[in-house]
């Protein structure tokens, strides 16, 4: 796998021209504006770069480790250093813009703190931002912005200028990812309920005892979404992460075992997938008030 550090080497690897500055670029795919070349496919890649696009993808695959990126017409991708990015037989309309940063280039600005803040450059990164056709003309409003800057002679105010924009651009992306959760809460119920569905299971199955506990990445995995998205779109959906979720039904199932004759508590423990009997005493005091023993004395004196 290719890690690019110069942003030069990345340009020249996608097909573009030279970078106009050593820590900042931004390409245009609109005719009049575009001058390189678009690299049909590459095998994993990663940088020490932010990376955010806008385009229109029309064919081909666009993965990012084990998933496939869920990307359309008039989307919005996000990059973060060090992920991972392979795609294949892409065509892109001739449309969009690339904007690529250094992650040195926002150092100290009210920007890397901000960035940081953005759940949508943590997904692995399997989910785009969707956009409405207002929202699409509002984003690329920003784009043409920061691209004009780029292509302007530079001045000691051109960085702050970009670095503004840039905090805009996360600003709209921040409330359009929210917009977009809302707008998919049906699309995040099915998602509820196949995890629901996927923990019952996996517990009915036996499987905690010989493989332990579910954990939120396998519980990612199976359902093909990173381990970030599946617990903003339960949290969005029902107000627990899937931890809380995994959690909420270790310990109700805890209770149904813990009230069988002769079932001792760590005889439960170790059905739910605990290794150690005093790690689930400990989460269901936690979650319940009341040690495993204390609440099959207070069930069994009713």
């Amino acid at each position: 796998m290719q890690h690019f550090e110069s942003l030069i080497l990345y340009h020249h690897y996608m097909g573009w021209p030279s970078p106009r500055l050593p820590l900042m670029s931004i390409m245009s795919r609109f005719p009049d504006e575009f001058n390189g070349s678009t690299r049909p496919q590459s095998g994993p890649i990663s940088s020490d770069f932010y990376v955010i696009q806008i385009m229109r993808l029309l064919a081909g695959d666009v993965g990012y480790g084990r998933t496939k990126y869920d990307f359309s017409h008039g989307s919005m991708k996000f990059v973060a250093p060090g992920q991972i990015l392979e795609w294949d037989r892409i065509i892109t309309a001739p449309w969009g813009y690339s904007l690529v940063f250094h992650k040195d280039y926002i150092r100290g600005h009210v920007v890397e703190k901000q960035i940081k803040q953005c759940n949508f450059f943590s997904y692995d990164i399997n989910e785009a931002l969707h956009l409405s056709q207002k929202e699409e003309l509002s984003a690329l409003g920003v784009f043409r912005t920061i691209y004009s800057e780029y292509q302007a002679d530079h001045d000691v105010y051109s960085s702050d200028i970009i670095l503004a924009q840039i905090e805009t651009l996360l600003r709209f992306s921040t409330r359009y990812y929210e917009r977009q959760f809302d707008d998919r809460k049906k699309l995040n119920t099915e998602f509820s309920l196949q995890f629901e569905a996927l923990l019952t299971t996996y517990f009915e199955s036996g499987k905690p005892k010989l493989q332990g506990m579910p954990s939120v990445e396998w519980a990612a995995e199976e359902l093909s979404l990173s381990p970030r998205y599946l617990s903003d779109t339960l949290k969005a959906e029902t107000g627990k992460t899937a931890l809380e979720h995994i959690h909420n039904y270790l310990i109700d199932t805890a209770k149904s075992l813990l009230l069988i004759p002769d079932m001792t508590v760590s005889e439960a423990a170790y059905q739910l997938g605990f290794e150690y009997p005093q790690y689930f005493s400990r989460l269901f005091k936690n979650k319940t008030g009341l040690s495993p023993s204390e609440y099959r004395i207070k069930k069994t004196e009713y």
